[in-house]
């Protein structure tokens, strides 16, 4: 798929000057956000002896891009890749004992006031989650980012409007029938993944939100989403199309919709994924009224 300009400038890629008769370097891959790696090459110094021809202002218009593609800065500073390097180990950390018994408030305020890890040092906001506490529909993002640290709300700016949009498309919506939680309630320090230890302390009330939502499909947005509940460190392509299961709810894998922003060619997998999400959700209704209509049958 071929980048136009308007792309290129977005994602920092330009001409690379080589010295004559110096052998090229294979590049590193930078895990940085776009912006923060073309802002590092454009204050990288040139080389002594080599003259960098001045670049000529680029018109306004040519920094515009394309009507489904927003500015860099509009990505709400998400750096969830699903290339990411995965966690060798697994952290093992004592849950609080208590936790499977908090309803909805108690639980909300747990997490307001949570202090279990670090994290908390330097959030704005615990994001605890938002939309229907009884929803069929139950969406698990990775961590918050920096605009949902400021609200207090999961996939808020260009990410969540992007996911608001696919939502749409399957007449769903987060203040109707469809919840959405993290696994992590804080932000990380430079939107880094979450460390084990860190998923491990924020687990339990994941876990209890489940148990109250009672969803009958789960959708993983995100790698690091899907391996931190599927307890693998399986590639998302490797994880996509198929159903896994959390705590006995159906899973579907797919990708992060800042990830989606950066990948657009990906946007038709993802809504392949969410297909065979609503394909799942109508076999476990279906499963469902069986279930209900031998019971009453018995009776």
């Amino acid at each position: 798929m071929a980048l136009d300009d308007s792309l290129i400038e977005e994602l920092g890629i330009g001409p690379v000057w080589v010295r004559r008769g110096v052998a090229s370097v294979a590049p590193v891959e930078d895990e940085r956000p776009p912006a923060e790696s073309a802002a590092l090459v454009s204050e990288a110094p040139a080389p002594v002896g080599m003259r960098q021809a001045p670049q000529p202002a680029a018109p306004p218009s040519a920094l515009q891009p394309e009507s489904d593609v927003p500015p860099v800065d509009a990505y709400d500073d998400l750096p969830w890749t699903d290339d990411a390097p995965a966690h060798a180990e697994a952290a093992v950390v004592e849950a609080p004992s208590d936790v499977h018994t908090l309803d909805w408030d108690a639980l909300a305020e747990r997490v307001a006031n949570c202090e279990r890890c670090r994290l908390c040092e330097r959030r704005t906001n615990t994001v605890f989650g938002v939309g229907d506490r009884e929803a069929d529909w139950m969406l698990i993002g990775e961590a918050p980012g920096e605009n949902e640290d400021k609200q207090g709300e999961p996939f808020v700016g260009q990410a969540g409007k992007l996911l608001d949009n696919m939502l749409r498309a399957l007449t769903l919506s987060r203040q109707s029938n469809v919840y959405i939680a993290n696994v992590i309630k804080c932000r990380p320090p430079g939107n880094r993944n979450p460390e084990l230890d860190e998923v491990a302390r924020c687990e339990p009330y994941l876990q209890r939100q489940v148990e109250l939502v009672k969803p009958k499909v789960i959708v993983a947005m995100g790698r690091f989403a899907a391996q931190s509940l599927l307890k693998n460190e399986a590639s998302i392509a490797s994880m996509r199309g198929r159903v896994h299961e959390y705590r006995g709810v159906p899973v579907i894998v797919t990708y992060h919709p800042a990830y989606l922003l950066r990948s657009l060619q990906d946007k038709a997998k993802a809504w392949a994924d969410l297909c065979l999400a609503r394909n799942t959700y109508r076999e476990a209704l279906a499963a469902l009224g069986v279930e209900q209509g031998a019971e009453k049958g018995g009776i």
